[in-house]
């Protein structure tokens, strides 16, 4: 059995997007619907069979590994889960993306566990306006999260901004200003049509990354980073921060040609790409032979010819993937 996992177009997969939860304390206007039915129990993965799943995928070549939700600081007994994780051999990049609510309880055991890196969604600054975006949060309680993250040691910590034309695209500079202050990265995402949300159109919303890019660069010079990441985003630098500026572009700056990424939902699907509907079920697989690696690493090959070439994401608010991106995982 071969320990690298190769798609048919030649691509290396070797970062998995783990989803511990499809629950969320947020209801974020892009995200989730304002009136969300989530799993039975039943259906979701347990915190062994995440492991499992984890461990199956770094014994097949995976090196990095990124939690996900929903919110995965909901999870009960989620620092467990990053204890197992962060002591597999192989691994070496272990990060979460989450709202941040959550991290002023959890931060300094997450790190203890072997978390490396966090990426904490923020789309404003606006007390007010994060209410309206996010439903339910507190803006105060984020920044205070990610100030304890910070003091916890993790090595790198990364802000995520959606941006919405009409909503937040005038705080782009006030966002990148904030995270020069507080020396975190910062990543500026296109929307991705994943769900058929009522709060707006997406057609009229969309913000592209090129557009964000120059509105920035009337206030800071930016410079392409010759660093790279596991991940999708194209980073510039400054020449007076050590903050770096992300893009990720599923729109206009299409990454699908260099992608090493597949996603497992909580419910155990494996996700071969997230602009389609190309899955297997993990799930079966790990309860009709409970605890056995071998069968699990079998599917999670076998479904490499199943990860298609690209997504066919629009602009125009047509939506052809209709689960929300906390049942994906982020």
């Amino acid at each position: 059995m071969s320990d690298e996992l190769i798609d048919n177009f030649g691509r290396r997969v070797n970062y998995v997007r783990l989803s511990v939860t499809d629950r969320c304390d947020f209801r974020c206007v892009y995200c989730m619907s304002e009136e969300m039915t989530f799993l039975p129990r039943d259906e979701v993965l347990s915190l062994e069979e995440l492991g499992l799943v984890a461990r199956a995928f770094t014994e097949l070549g995976v090196e990095k590994i990124r939690l996900t939700g929903g919110e995965p600081l909901v999870r009960r007994d989620i620092s467990r889960l990053v204890d197992d994780i962060g002591a597999l051999p192989g691994l070496r990049d272990f990060s979460m993306t989450t709202n941040g609510a959550g991290l002023g309880r959890h931060a300094r055991e997450l790190r203890q566990g072997g978390l490396e890196r966090l990426n904490i969604s923020l789309d404003t600054l606006d007390a007010e306006r994060f209410k309206r975006v996010t439903r339910t949060g507190d803006l105060g309680k984020v920044l205070d999260g990610m100030r304890a993250a910070r003091d916890a040691g993790f090595r790198r910590i990364k802000l995520n901004a959606v941006i919405l034309k009409g909503r937040n695209d005038d705080e782009v500079i006030s966002l990148v200003d904030f995270a020069r202050r507080e020396q975190v990265d910062i990543s500026f995402i296109e929307e991705m049509p994943l769900g058929d949300v009522s709060d707006h159109s997406r057609a009229e919303t969309y913000c592209s990354s090129d557009e964000v890019k120059a509105m920035i660069e009337e206030k800071h010079e930016l410079v392409p980073s010759t660093e790279t990441t596991p991940g999708p985003s194209r980073y510039f630098r400054m020449t007076d921060s050590e903050t770096r500026i992300g893009f990720i572009s599923p729109h206009s700056h299409n990454f699908c040609s260099s992608c090493n990424r597949v996603r497992v939902t909580v419910e155990g699907r494996l996700l071969l790409c997230l602009g389609n509907e190309h899955s297997v079920d993990l799930r079966a697989v790990l309860r009709r032979h409970p605890g056995n690696i071998e069968k699990l690493k079998e599917a999670i090959i076998a479904a490499m010819p199943l990860k298609p070439e690209r997504h066919h994401f629009t602009t125009d608010g047509d939506v052809q993937v209709v689960r929300f991106m906390n049942m994906t995982g982020g």
